[in-house]
């Protein structure tokens, strides 16, 4: 870390209209259809730039996590695209159900991770990756053996965080590739345990993933899955909030800025209120910050064309996009772990 005393910057809870930004800007993929041939689908756009040993990097979630991807969109996907491909991992900064490794393989099989190798990145050791042009951080620890492949598919589930406001491809990166004792806590910890929050805490974010995403350049692509969006985060497993947020659809990009960006545009252009809940969580932990900084940090555009592959490539607005979306979240067939959402 470094030991001058930045100061963080401002306006984390406050939404730039798409029309009000500048800059170049890069190419989003969308789909509507989620499921396991719309993973594949969207997947084609972005992955040419994978190469050799490829590392997919989603989040895997605590014991009986009731919103993480579907584990059948997964098998699915890494059988025909990538089958030699591994899913990496971190153990948790927190006590949970993934502190440890041994507690982390269970979790793995109680969540149906079972289909593929799943490398707990930091089970044997971290390693340190230079931060380049950031001002908390000089090098990020990760686990060790991330540093084994040689591309990297970041698969998140997009939703919100209770300290982050949201978890996009940024924070799936930025906490869930920093090693589970020290880059964590250096993230989340200035004198005692999550008491970094706001702006400082979403440029702490954002500068482990600079780390990560500098490491595997030109190797890496992002996609986005915006289904079963709680306000809380996988790491909440079957305690987090029940959904409310309805279920919007794929985005997929090679910039991770314009990637997280998109999903944020398409939560605010959600018709009937459908996007107030995660909106209040966003605003209230200044989560968009992490998307300021990033365009601070040189880390992609946050103007982008929207490309709707369902729909011969048309270009659409993020309004558009959601236009017909029904307010009302609903369950589909992958809901194994229900929750508290079966208190709905």
């Amino acid at each position: 870390m470094r030991k001058n005393k930045p100061v963080p910057g401002r306006d984390g809870n406050k939404y730039v209209p798409f029309e009000e930004r500048t800059g170049e800007s890069s190419v989003v993929y969308f789909t509507r259809d989620l499921s396991e041939e719309g993973l594949k689908k969207i997947y084609d756009r972005v992955s040419s730039v994978l190469c050799g040993k490829v590392a997919v990097k989603l989040h895997t979630g605590e014991a009986e996590g009731p919103n993480i991807i579907p584990r059948p969109w997964v098998k699915e996907l890494l059988a025909a695209r990538l089958p030699d491909a591994t899913i990496i991992e971190t153990n948790t900064y927190y006590k949970g159900s993934r502190y440890t490794t041994e507690d982390h393989r269970r979790t793995l099989g109680i969540n149906g991770w079972t289909f593929c190798p799943v490398d707990i990145t930091d089970e044997h050791g971290v390693a340190a990756l230079p931060v380049k042009g950031g001002k908390w951080f000089t090098e990020m620890h990760v686990g060790e053996s991330m540093l084994n492949y040689d591309s990297l598919l970041v698969l998140t589930h997009f939703k919100g965080h209770v300290q982050g406001g949201f978890g996009g491809s940024n924070k799936n990166i930025g906490i869930g590739c920093a090693d589970g004792r020290i880059g964590k806590r250096d993230i989340h910890t200035r004198t005692i345990m999550w008491d970094t929050r706001k702006e400082e805490l979403m440029e702490k974010i954002s500068e482990s993933t600079k780390a990560t995403i500098d490491y595997f350049a030109p190797h890496v692509c992002y996609i986005n899955t915006m289904r079963n969006m709680s306000v809380s985060c996988d790491c909440e497993g079957p305690e987090a909030e029940p959904v409310v947020t309805p279920d919007v659809g794929l985005v997929a990009s090679l910039d991770i800025l314009a990637a997280d960006n998109a999903c944020i545009d398409l939560i605010y252009a959600l018709p009937g209120g459908g996007g107030k809940a995660l909106i209040e969580r966003v605003e209230s932990r200044h989560g968009l910050r992490q998307l300021s900084y990033m365009k601070e940090l040189g880390m992609g555009n946050d103007r982008y064309t929207l490309v709707d592959i369902d729909n011969g490539d048309a270009v659409i607005t993020a309004a558009e996009a959601v236009k017909d979306v029904d307010p009302v979240w609903k369950p589909d067939r992958y809901n194994v772990f229900w929750g508290r959402n079966k208190r709905r």
